[in-house]
């Protein structure tokens, strides 16, 4: 039995969103003289998305086909300068600042012996690499960063390095050291018998949902005013769309080899 807490994604985003747009502009505003306001360079704050395109090629690739002009590779990189570095720096630290304010932090958190971040990054390298790190697409070299970080004591407790076709969850080992530790998944880690093993060994997971994953919902933990619709025995994927509500809070079972 797994307690899910399901937040709806669109809802979230809307809100980093807005949230980035308006520390943006606290910073333009903070760094005065920092950014010209006459002609071209008047908006030159923008934000990478999450997904496959998150190199400097596919962020100018991408002002491109949104800007009514477009940056040739030359006069795009001539703009990454140290002060445009030490912006994005002050903006990103802004941006934590605002999110993980201490005092906001549920008291709850403190009953785990430690909060654990297992996660994983691509590193693009050079094309002469490829048959020591072999990428996803050919005449390409990647290789994959694993960490398991320990987030309450600010340390890396494991990291692996890899080529990039390893999947990252085989790398994340199970046991007895999970006991009392709460596990932050990315949603690479997604797998019912790995959460079963967590459970197991007595350690607690936090993890999104996979959208073809559809277990049935056995209990609702939280009681909703007026006229809520009744979730016990139905498939989360098959309620969500009719819910109004951001998020629900309810236990659910699922079936696993």
């Amino acid at each position: 039995m797994v307690s899910i807490l399901y937040v709806q994604e669109n809802r979230v985003s809307s809100v980093k969103s807005v949230r980035m747009s308006v520390l943006s502009r606290w910073l333009v505003s903070r760094r005065s003289g920092f950014l010209s306001t006459t002609g071209r360079n008047k908006h030159s704050c923008s934000a990478f998305a999450a997904g496959e395109g998150q190199t400097l090629a596919d962020f100018r690739r991408c002002y491109n086909s949104t800007a009514d002009k477009t940056l040739s590779p030359g006069g795009f990189y001539q703009r990454l300068t140290p002060t445009l570095t030490e912006y994005f720096s002050d903006l990103v630290e802004t941006a934590l600042d605002q999110v993980a304010v201490p005092d906001s932090v549920n008291v709850d958190v403190e009953r785990f012996r430690d909060v654990m971040i297992a996660n994983g990054t691509i590193l693009r390298l050079h094309e002469m690499l490829s048959e020591e790190y072999k990428a996803r697409h050919e005449e390409q070299a990647g290789a994959k960063l694993h960490l398991l970080h320990n987030a309450t004591e600010k340390t890396i407790e494991r990291f692996d390095l890899t080529h990039e076709k390893t999947h990252g969850s085989t790398l994340f080992n199970t046991g007895s050291w999970l006991q009392g530790r709460l596990i932050l998944f990315d949603l690479a880690y997604f797998k019912y018998c790995r959460f079963s093993l967590v459970d197991e060994n007595d350690g607690y997971f936090v993890s999104r949902l996979k959208q073809n994953a559809n277990p049935v919902i056995t209990k609702e933990l939280r009681e909703w005013r007026g006229d809520a619709i009744r979730l016990g025995g139905k498939k989360i994927q098959n309620v969500v769309d009719d819910l109004y509500r951001t998020y629900i809070d309810v236990e659910v079972e699922a079936e696993f080899k």
